[in-house]
């Protein structure tokens, strides 16, 4: 009997995207030794969901946002870790 395969788990919609690329930065080797990481809306992306994601980012314990010029933004947390 042949079987389909199975369904992979893929982002449904803008916020996930976004969330799933911003998640992916995070856990890069690189940014978690320095636990700053600086990024922008790409144009694909929804600014709706761009704007919630760093939202949702921003109320989380322990995590600073920062809005930089040109739409950049920093997203840190050394500081929570270093106590």
């Amino acid at each position: 009997m042949i079987q389909a395969p199975c369904p992979v788990s893929k982002p449904r919609n803008s916020y996930e995207l976004v969330g799933h690329r911003l998640q992916r930065l995070i856990a890069s080797p690189r940014v978690q030794r320095i636990q700053l990481v600086e990024v922008s809306r790409r144009e694909n992306e929804s600014p709706e969901a761009w704007h919630q994601v760093i939202q949702d980012i921003g109320e989380t314990a322990g995590i600073r946002i920062e809005h930089l010029e040109d739409g950049v933004v920093r997203i840190g947390w050394r500081e929570y870790c270093d106590a």
